[in-house]
């Protein structure tokens, strides 16, 4: 529960600061000019997308907001699919 809250926090707090510039492939794509060719037409949009909550006007709440949902969905599937898979031992024995 510990490690849950200091992901919630670090998610909330830090993730406003997070750089906006592109990360290391996105830069290299846009050096030499193919950016353009990785960009597809998606299969699923995004709830969240480029980590702004839609409709927050402010870009650090909206961000925030982004990286709280994010934190409690990957923890809520991942704690999902762990409690399936031990309930899935117990059964075994």
């Amino acid at each position: 529960m510990v490690l849950l809250l200091i992901a919630l926090a670090v998610a909330v707090f830090l993730s406003p600061f997070a750089s906006p510039h592109p990360d290391g492939l996105e830069r290299v794509a846009e050096d030499y000019g193919f950016l353009d060719k990785g960009e597809g037409s998606a299969l699923v949009g995004s709830p969240i997308p480029d980590y702004l909550f839609p409709g927050i006007e402010n870009e650090g709440l909206a961000t925030s907001v982004a990286g709280l949902i994010g934190t409690l969905l990957a923890f809520g599937i991942m704690y999902g699919l762990a409690r399936l898979i031990a309930a899935g031992k117990r059964a075994q024995l």
